[in-house]
C-alpha cells in the first residue's frame, strides 16, 4: 500500500465546504454529462463473486482511494487498506491523501477517471447533490458479511444510512457516528465547582463567572465560526421540535425567522453583548483558536463534533479531563429534553461509478467495517466508527468518549440531524456571516436576513435539484 500527501488542512464541523453555485461554475455540476467513462484498455475486470469476494474484485487488482486528511488523520484508512491486501491477496491499495476534496478531484470526474472510493468531507467538500447520480449504489456492501463473517447491516448502529440516502438511494456510507456537543475541561470544572450550563441564561450567568477568573466563556477561529451555527440550530430544534429541523432542511421562507431561532440568537447576542466571547476569532485559525481553550484554557466551553479530541491531542493541557455535554435549550420547557443529542453518521464515503475498479471501492469499505478496523478507529482517534458495541468502559482512556458513550445512553430515541448545509454547500456564505456575528460587527436582524438570503438563493434556483425531507 503507497500513501501520498495533498497539503494539510482541516475537518470542517459541518463539511459544507463550496457553495452549489460555486460548483456548478467550476463545471461539477456537469459531470456526469461532460464524462467519458473509464478507458477499457485499463479498467479492472470484475472476477467472480464469493462469500469471501462479493463484489467479484479482480485478482491482482488496484484499488485508489482519496481520504480527507483533517481531525481524524488517514491512519485508520491505511490500516483498513492493509487489511484488505491481507484478505484480498494479490490486491494493492493506493491512498492518497487530500485536503480539498472538490478542488482536487473536479478534474477527475470531468476526464471521467475519478478515484475507487473517496472521503469526501472537510471544507471542500463535493456538494453530494451535484454528484449523486454518478454514484454506485452501496447497499450490497451493508448486506455483504465483514471479516468476521457477520453480515454487516447487523452490526451497525440504528439508522446510519439515512443520510447517505438520497431518493431512495443508499450512495454515501457515513463511516464515523459523530457526537455534537459542548466540550469542557471537567477537572477546571471541578476545581472552580461550576455546573454546565443547560439553558442560555445559565451559559450567560457561567460567563460572569468565567469573567470573574480572567476568562471567556467562548472563543473560536475564522474557518470554524459555523460551528456555533451547528451549536445554534440544535439549540431551536430540541427548544421548538421537529418543525425547526424540517423548515430549514426544506428552505422555507422566513425559516430563520421561527421563534425558536430567533431566541436562539438573542440568548446569544447577549452572551456576545457581554464580552463573554474572546475577541479576534475572525483573525484567528481555527486551531490555535482551540488550543486557547484545551491547552491555554483561555475560554470554558467550546461546540465541536466529536473529533476534537484527535484534532487537538497535541495541544491539550495534561489534566484537562475533554468532556462533552449535550447543547442547550433555550428554557427548560423546550420540546426535546436537554438530554437529546446532535448526532449522525459523518465522513461520508462515495464509490464512483465510473471508477476504474468499483469492486475495489467496495471491498475497502467492507474492511473498513471490519471489528478490526472499526476497533483501531475508535481507539486511534477517539471517536466512533457507526460499527456498534467496540468501545470498552473506559473509552480506551479517553474521558471524550467516555462522554459520547453517556450522551447517546441518555438521548436514548431523542436523537436528530439536518442535511441541508452538506447537502447544499452552504458553509463557506454562510461563514461570513457567523465570524461577523461573533466579532460583534452585527445583530441577530442582520445574521438572519443572510441566512435566509442563503436558503432563498438556493430554493429559486431551479438549477439546483431539490431534496425534499419529510
Amino acid at each position: 500500500m503507497t500513501t501520498s500527501l495533498s497539503s494539510l488542512h482541516r475537518r470542517d464541523f459541518l463539511r459544507g465546504g463550496l457553495a452549489a453555485a460555486a460548483l456548478a461554475a467550476t463545471g461539477l455540476a456537469g459531470c456526469a454529462a461532460s464524462g467519458t467513462g473509464p478507458d477499457p484498455a485499463t479498467s479492472s475486470a470484475a472476477g467472480p463473486t464469493s462469500a469471501e469476494n462479493p463484489f467479484g474484485l479482480a485478482a491482482n487488482s488496484s484499488t485508489e482511494a482519496v481520504i480527507f486528511k483533517g481531525g481524524y488523520g488517514i491512519e485508520y484508512a491505511e490500516f483498513a487498506g492493509k487489511a484488505m491486501q491481507t484478505k484480498q491477496a494479490g490486491s494493492t491499495i493506493k491512498v492518497d491523501a487530500a485536503t480539498n476534496i472538490a478542488q482536487t478531484l473536479q478534474p477527475r470526474f470531468v476526464a471521467g477517471n475519478p478515484p475507487d472510493v473517496i472521503d469526501n468531507s472537510g471544507a471542500g467538500l463535493i456538494a453530494i447533490n451535484t454528484i449523486r447520480d454518478q454514484l454506485a449504489d452501496l447497499t450490497d456492501v451493508i448486506n455483504a458479511n465483514n471479516y468476521e463473517g457477520t453480515k454487516i447491516a447487523d452490526t451497525l448502529y440504528p439508522g446510519v444510512t439515512a443520510p447517505g440516502t438520497f431518493d431512495g438511494k443508499f450512495v454515501q456510507l457515513n463511516y464515523v457516528l459523530t457526537v455534537y456537543a459542548l466540550w469542557y475541561s471537567a477537572s477546571l470544572f471541578e476545581s472552580e465547582g461550576w455546573t454546565v450550563p443547560k439553558t442560555y441564561d445559565e451559559m450567560y450567568e457561567l460567563g460572569g463567572k468565567a469573567k470573574a477568573k480572567g476568562k471567556f466563556l467562548l472563543g473560536w477561529g475564522k474557518e470554524a465560526a459555523t460551528y456555533y451555527q451547528t451549536m445554534a440550530i440544535a439549540s431551536a430544534i430540541k427548544q421548538g421540535g421537529n418543525d425547526v429541523r424540517l423548515a430549514l432542511e426544506n428552505l422555507q421562507p422566513d425559516a430563520w425567522s421561527m421563534q425558536p431561532i430567533q431566541d436562539v440568537f438573542n440568548g446569544f447576542k447577549k452572551i456576545i453583548d457581554a464580552g463573554y466571547v474572546k475577541k479576534g476569532g475572525a483573525g484567528t485559525q481555527f486551531t490555535a483558536a482551540q488550543a486557547q481553550w484545551s491547552n491555554d484554557q483561555d475560554f470554558l466551553l467550546y461546540p465541536s463534533g466529536s473529533w476534537i479530541e484527535n484534532e487537538m491531542k497535541t495541544q491539550t493541557k495534561d489534566g484537562f479531563q475533554m468532556t462533552g455535554a449535550p447543547e442547550p435549550t433555550v428554557t427548560s420547557a423546550s420540546a426535546m429534553p436537554w438530554e437529546a443529542l446532535h448526532s449522525t453518521a459523518g465522513e461520508g464515503y462515495i464509490v464512483p461509478a465510473q471508477g476504474k475498479n468499483v469492486a475495489g471501492g467496495k471491498e475497502f469499505l467492507r474492511a473498513m467495517l471490519s471489528k478490526d478496523a472499526a476497533t483501531n478507529f475508535a481507539k486511534t482517534t477517539f471517536s466512533s466508527s457507526i460499527v456498534k458495541g467496540l468501545i470498552p468502559e473506559d473509552g480506551f482512556g479517553s474521558t471524550a468518549l467516555q462522554s459520547q458513550v453517556k450522551m447517546l445512553d441518555a438521548a436514548g430515541t431523542n436523537i436528530f440531524s439536518w442535511n441541508f448545509v452538506d447537502l447544499y454547500g452552504t458553509n463557506t456564505d454562510q461563514l461570513v456571516l457567523w465570524n461577523s456575528f461573533m466579532q460583534g460587527d452585527s445583530d441577530v436582524a442582520t445574521l438572519t436576513k443572510g441566512l435566509q438570503s442563503i436558503s432563498d438563493k438556493i430554493a429559486k434556483d431551479d438549477s439546483i435539484k431539490k431534496v425534499p425531507v419529510s
